[in-house]
């Protein structure tokens, strides 16, 4: 049990953090673009065929939102071990600049809150938070997709951005960060278009995100019921330690 565990915390955190972290010890995070690229439902003034005119349209007009997600993490197989397949769910919320918090409630209860000054990776099994200043994990991430930038350009000074052909109904935008040496090798959003009640443009919507890391894995991330320009509670991006809570700063 501890060791897939130990795996399924590891994938999770590639698709939110930069790099990995595990509860043991590990904690790696996701986190310049952290809060652009939420996938989910949203709707934009004007509709456009070109998937990276699409996507700049989303993250100039959303700056802050919440969706329920359910996320799919795939291993490659390897010799000694068959492929593995895991499915997590729970709900996700961000506010520029960079504030988040994704809260897993299904196989395992976990939270993964960042302030805009520090992240806080909280597993209740374990009775244990991890805490890094978010200054030293931002960076080509996937997080950082959905938290930070505001535009493609933004966007574009860390990640090389490529439209794809449309699949699976989507427009799709591959991401593909400039500084090899990271956790994430590429990301890929798919954003559906929806007509408007009157049908006189089509909305581009942020619902899914795919991410493949240098393990080989690929997580990917479908929202639902996305609600975008909230005015969320202040304590939203807060996390307050449980009594008796080991408080871990690496």
């Amino acid at each position: 049990m501890a060791n897939v565990k130990f795996w399924y915390l590891h994938a999770l955190s590639n698709v939110a953090l930069h790099a990995n972290f595990n509860m043991n010890a590990l904690f790696s995070f996701f986190g310049k673009i952290s809060a652009a690229c939420l996938l989910a439902s949203s709707v934009f003034a004007q509709a456009t065929s070109d998937p990276l005119a699409s996507l700049n349209q989303f993250l100039k007009q959303t700056q802050s939102g919440r969706a329920q997600f359910t996320q799919v993490v795939s291993s490659p197989a390897k010799a000694d071990q068959p492929p593995r397949r895991k499915t997590s769910s729970g709900t996700f919320e961000f506010q520029r600049p960079q504030q988040f918090r994704f809260m897993y409630q299904k196989p395992f209860v976990q939270s993964m809150v960042a302030d805009g000054q520090s992240l806080w990776l909280f597993d209740a099994d374990l009775n244990q938070v991890t805490v890094r200043k978010q200054s030293q994990l931002l960076g080509q991430t996937p997080v950082a997709l959905i938290a930070a930038a505001g535009d493609l350009k933004t966007l574009q000074a860390e990640f090389t951005l490529k439209a794809e052909p449309d699949a699976e109904g989507l427009q799709w935008v591959k991401a593909t960060p400039k500084q090899s040496e990271g956790a994430v090798q590429s990301i890929r959003v798919g954003l559906k278009s929806e007509a408007m009640a009157q049908g006189a443009t089509n909305p581009s919507v942020l619902s899914v995100l795919e991410i493949v890391d240098g393990l080989g894995q690929t997580s990917r991330l479908s929202f639902q019921n996305f609600e975008v320009n909230l005015k969320l509670p202040a304590d939203t991006f807060q996390f307050k330690t449980p009594p008796g809570v080991q408080v871990i700063r690496p």
